[in-house]
């Protein structure tokens, strides 16, 4: 099994002056949730090479067996170090996709045109699109085969408005995702703030905060294996 792990490349915080990026571990949990399925996994980003970890990622209150394991992994590091290029990538190599959060795909990944290309040629094909947190934003522009938005109607999670407020940038982020998804007809639902929530409709997974990486990691697999059959 093959699957695409799609990161940031954007690295400022709107006008604030600091630095964003990726968010360690919902990049960490998932990547260890496939590899140790056996899954084979390529990293990508908008501009290739290595993409920008949001330093608030790495404090120890964030840290994680995954984290942790991932930090010392060399391998894991070389790949991180050397993202192909996502306009080099061809959905059909893949049996699913993956986008980690962290606030940096708020800004790139949500209009980058071969993140949107990507993404409707693997739902298109009925194989997994998974998201989480901040991660979800690059389904934002996303069609379904007949012209819609690939979230109309469907049932989506994703960070949310008190959990924004929470960590003091929601005046700083363009548009909230809950917006961003009622904009697009979706079905919004949420679980406790900084819970593990994952919701799945049909290939489409999403994952509400960092809490739920791990956990739509392992829904993928689960329908990356359905569709295999």
């Amino acid at each position: 099994m093959k699957i695409l792990i799609v990161l940031t490349s954007h690295d400022q915080l709107g006008d604030t002056g600091e630095k964003t990026g990726f968010w360690l571990e919902e990049l960490a949990a998932p990547y260890y949730v496939l590899r140790d399925a056996g899954a084979k996994l390529t990293l990508a980003s908008p501009a290739g090479g290595a993409p920008p970890l949001d330093p608030k990622s790495e404090g120890p209150d964030f840290q994680t067996d995954a984290t942790r394991r991932f930090t010392v992994d060399a391998s894991a590091q070389a790949q991180l170090a050397n993202t192909v290029k996502l306009s080099s990538i061809r959905s059909d190599d893949f049996d699913a996709v993956f986008f980690p959060g962290g606030h940096g795909p708020i800004w790139d990944l949500a209009e980058d045109r071969y993140s949107i290309a990507l993404i409707e040629a693997v739902a298109a094909a009925g194989k997994p699109v998974g998201a989480v947190c901040h991660g979800v934003a690059a389904l934002r522009n996303a069609k379904d085969t007949n012209g819609t938005p690939l979230v109309q109607g469907r049932k989506v999670t994703g960070f949310t408005d008190t959990e924004e407020s929470a960590v003091g940038l929601s005046d700083v982020v363009p548009y909230s995702i809950e917006d961003m998804y009622r904009l697009k007809g979706a079905r919004f639902e949420r679980g406790e703030d900084w819970a593990p929530f994952v919701v799945a409709d049909g290939s489409l997974v999403t994952g509400q905060n960092p809490a739920s990486s791990a956990g739509v990691a392992q829904q993928m697999l689960k329908l990356a294996t359905v569709a295999a059959r």
